[in-house]
């Protein structure tokens, strides 16, 4: 346990972070990233949970968690909050409980019916959830599951992200970071091979910032576009051109509580700002 914990401790106080994640934890086996309220939900569930894989720890009172995620998947949920309670079922070891509830899905979102966009609901990224980012989660769900997903369905699915397709990118009105590297991970887990995006190298901050932004040659730099464009960059087989300067722009965004917060001014930590830190942290280190 402690191995991995040190080499996160070499970049980031990790074990603070550690500490922000492990108070929000309530009875009910969910998660709120404001400790004081017992609103809790599947976001900061989902982003708990992955925290503790990506640090290879267990998560505590697990079946607790396994139960809230699964009482989660309602009707009434949006499509992406379905599809994290999926995925963070499979992390936990309850791919079968996971596939139980996979007919809900199809409910909301079910490409052989043209239905990308039924009862989209809260998004991570947008306010409102772009079908987009909704195939995007269910891909990565029913990926992390097991659930097969047929031929007509992946061409389906392949046709529909290829309507956002611009220029070197995807997005709605422009190429982005967050756009392109969810519709080229989609089309990459459906088994298609698209070529290389120039995209996320253009996007890369490095001298005195560190970073990457949502569109390429501007600023200031954020946490969501260096999460995805490091991401993106692997997918593709690239390498980064300045990982210390990266993970320098990281620890500036760690706030007292020992959580993240998106950007170099100050901001509020959270559970998806924290994860994606510490995931891009985990990506910087494969290369020190």
């Amino acid at each position: 346990m402690g191995s991995k914990l040190d080499e996160f401790a070499r970049f980031v106080d990790v074990h603070k972070a550690l500490e922000y994640v492990e108070k929000r934890r309530h009875e009910d086996g969910g998660y709120c990233f404001v400790s004081v309220l017992n609103d809790t939900n599947v976001n900061d569930t989902y982003y708990a949970v992955k925290m503790y894989d990506l640090l290879g720890l267990g998560v505590p009172e697990k079946e607790k968690t396994i139960e809230f995620l699964e009482r989660a998947i309602q009707p009434q949920t949006a499509v992406v909050a379905i599809a994290m309670a999926l995925e963070g079922l499979a992390i936990l070891g309850a791919k079968d409980i996971a596939r139980e509830h996979v007919g809900i899905v199809y409910t909301k979102y079910n490409p052989l019916e043209d239905k990308f966009a039924v009862g989209l609901g809260g998004s991570e990224e947008f306010g409102t959830a772009t079908p987009l980012e909704a195939t995007y989660w269910v891909v990565k769900a029913f990926k992390a599951i097991g659930q097969p997903i047929s031929e007509k369905e992946r061409e389906k699915i392949r046709a529909f992200v290829m309507r956002f397709r611009m220029r070197n990118g995807f997005g709605v009105k422009q190429p982005t970071t967050t756009m392109t590297y969810q519709a080229l991970y989609t089309l990459y887990a459906l088994g298609y091979h698209p070529p290389r995006s120039p995209h996320f190298r253009n996007c890369e901050l490095c001298g005195d910032w560190g970073g990457f932004t949502e569109v390429p040659y501007s600023l200031p730099p954020y946490l969501e576009p260096t999460f995805y464009a490091t991401r993106g960059l692997e997918l593709q087989g690239e390498t980064l051109t300045c990982p210390r300067r990266h993970i320098w722009f990281i620890r500036q965004l760690q706030n007292s509580n020992g959580g993240f917060r998106r950007s170099l001014e100050l901001g509020i930590s959270n559970f998806q700002n924290t994860y994606r830190a510490l995931a891009v942290v985990d990506a910087m280190m494969r290369y020190l």
